[in-house]
Order: structure tokens, then C-alpha cells, then sequence
């Protein structure tokens, strides 16, 4: 694995991209990205289904589809960590990089007792013995404040509950201790209640083992609850980018006007819930210019052409060509 240069952040991506070659046309389904993402930091990327958020987690995970071709830069620790053998981004998995998937019911082999599936993970990675194992796994799930942890250890995936579940995955990607985590849709089938306690559990694993989390969803309260960064995406561009406070007190870009403007609040004078118009775009045809245009009551001549994304303020990006004055 080549060490590229020394950075300060945890992982840095420049200009990544993800193609897909199909039998009828080529898609880019993320689109020249930059982002950083410091240990102990929570990123939070949110758009749209078919933004392209998945798309990113599995490129740097070395799981993407056949037909996908990845380019760019996405230093961990300062190594390139994209298009590596699968020798090598195996050992990566785990020990430096993991993630948690949509759906856990999924994510767990239903033949196989959950305390045997944390050992595995261990007995591989980190070459414990069995009752080195055991007792590591034990430490994990009271880490994820699952009670009884040696009940738990004995049961089958079935027995748990979605939001026991959900925990048991979180401890078994923590396990070798990552020092990224990528969690995909991590509260998406989980209800309220289970939804509150995986964010407060979020914040205390980051605080404890100083890991860095991406976050991948559309739930805007999960970010303003949890990330401390954002970066928003359509049709696999960013629109935004900047720290959490920023741009929920001050959007600059139309898109994240919208959906900031979509979440219902108790306060809220018209009943009437409030709707960015249209749809997104076909990623096999997408419109000329401005990818998000169509829908964009701000739009203008100018728009037919693609607006490049340039920083604003400290640590800001956007991609308009309004400027942040005329959005007020």
C-alpha cells in the first residue's frame, strides 16, 4: 500500500468518482467529491435515494459492483486506499474501515448464534484465541449497552429485536476497533424510540474509541443530532458542504434550502407540508447544466451550464451560480 503524502485528517477524498459501464450507456453516479473527515468526527452525507450516498461508502469499502470503475483519491491515514487488490483492502476491513449496512436483520447469519459471529470477526482479524474472543465480544456488546450481553451471546438473530439488532451490528464492526466507520441508513428501520438511543449511542462510541463515523441517510434530525459536518448531494454532485451549524442557520444553495424547508415543525403556520417540486433526474439522462435546475425556483440562463463548486466562508463549499445575498 503506498503512503501518498502526511495528512492531518483522518481521511481526505479528492475528486472521487464512480462510473458504471451498462449495456446501454455509462453513468457517473458520484461525480468529482471532496470531503475530509478528522478522527473523533462525524460526516454526515445526505440526498435524495439515488444521489449517489451508498455508491460512496462502497467504493471506499472495495465493494462495488463489477461493471464500476472508481477514480480519485481517498487517503486514510495518508494511503490511497481505493482500487486496492483484494488481498489488500482485506486487511483494511475491520482492523481500519467498516461499515454498517442498511438493514441488520440482513447483515447476521441467521444459522449462526450472534456471540459466534462476533468471535469470527476477532478469531480472523485480530488472531485471538476462542476465550480471548468470548471475553472481547462480552466487553463489545456492553459497550452498545445491550444488558445481559452473555444471554445475547446465545441467542440466534431472529430472537433480537430490530433495534438489538442494529446494536449487535454496531458492536461487531467496532470489534477491531476502525478507525473509520461507515454507517449506512444506520435508523431507517428502526421507530423513534430505538432512533433517540442509536444516536446517543453514536456520540458515546465516537467519544470513546475516537472514531470517525460517516453517516449516510436522509434524515435530517439524525444530522442535527449527531455529525458535526455535511455534505449534500444530488444526482451525485455536491451541492453543499460545511459544518453542521452553518448550514442549518444559513443554507446557500437552493437544494438545501428545500429540504430544510421540507421538515415538519410543530410551529409550522401552513398545514400544508412543504414539497421540493418534481422529481430527481434519470442518472441515464441527466439535464443539461445544473443537474438540479429543473426543480429550482431560483434558476436562470446561467443554469444550463454546470456551476463548478467553490468555496465560501471557512470550510464551506457550494455549487451555484446564485449568489448566497440572492437566496436570502
Amino acid at each position: 500500500m503506498k503512503k501518498i503524502k502526511i495528512t492531518e485528517d483522518l481521511l481526505e477524498v479528492k475528486d472521487l468518482r464512480v462510473t458504471f459501464f451498462t449495456n446501454d450507456n455509462i453513468i457517473t453516479a458520484v461525480n468529482g467529491l471532496n470531503f475530509s473527515l478528522s478522527k473523533g468526527e462525524t460526516l454526515g452525507i445526505i440526498g435524495e435515494s439515488g444521489s449517489g450516498k451508498s455508491q460512496i461508502a462502497f467504493a471506499l469499502m472495495g465493494l462495488l459492483a463489477k461493471n464500476g470503475y472508481i477514480s480519485g483519491i481517498a487517503l486514510l491515514n495518508g494511503n490511497q486506499i481505493l482500487n486496492l487488490p483484494e488481498k489488500e483492502i482485506n486487511k483494511l476491513r475491520a482492523k481500519e474501515i467498516a461499515m454498517i449496512f442498511q438493514d441488520p436483520t440482513t447483515s447476521l447469519n441467521p444459522y449462526m448464534h450472534v456471540g459466534k459471529q462476533l468471535m469470527e470477526v476477532l478469531i480472523l482479524h485480530q488472531g485471538m484465541s476462542k476465550y480471548q474472543a468470548f471475553q472481547e465480544s462480552l466487553r463489545m456488546l456492553d459497550a452498545v449497552k445491550i444488558p445481559k450481553a452473555r444471554r445475547y451471546m446465545r441467542m440466534f438473530p431472529y430472537e433480537l429485536s430490530g433495534g438489538m439488532s442494529q446494536r449487535v451490528i454496531i458492536a461487531m464492526a467496532l470489534l477491531c476497533r476502525p478507525k473509520l466507520l461507515i454507517a449506512d441508513e444506520p435508523t431507517t428501520s428502526l421507530d423513534v424510540t430505538i432512533q433517540a438511543q442509536m444516536i446517543i449511542l453514536f456520540n458515546e462510541l465516537k467519544k470513546e474509541f475516537n472514531t470517525g463515523i460517516i453517516i449516510i441517510t436522509h434524515d435530517l434530525g439524525l444530522v442535527a443530532s449527531i455529525c458535526d459536518k455535511v455534505l449534500i448531494l444530488y444526482s451525485g454532485r455536491t451541492m453543499e458542504y460545511g459544518l453542521t451549524r452553518d448550514i442549518f442557520y444559513t443554507p446557500s444553495h437552493p437544494y438545501s434550502i428545500g429540504l430544510l424547508n421540507a421538515i415538519p415543525t410543530l410551529n409550522r403556520k401552513n398545514k400544508t407540508l412543504f414539497t421540493i417540486p418534481g422529481n430527481p433526474p434519470n442518472m441515464r439522462c441527466l439535464p443539461k447544466g445544473c443537474p438540479f435546475q429543473p426543480r429550482c425556483s431560483y434558476a436562470f440562463d446561467l443554469c444550463i451550464k454546470i456551476p463548478s463548486v467553490e468555496k465560501f466562508g471557512e470550510g464551506r463549499l457550494r455549487a451555484c451560480f446564485k449568489t448566497v445575498e440572492e437566496l436570502i
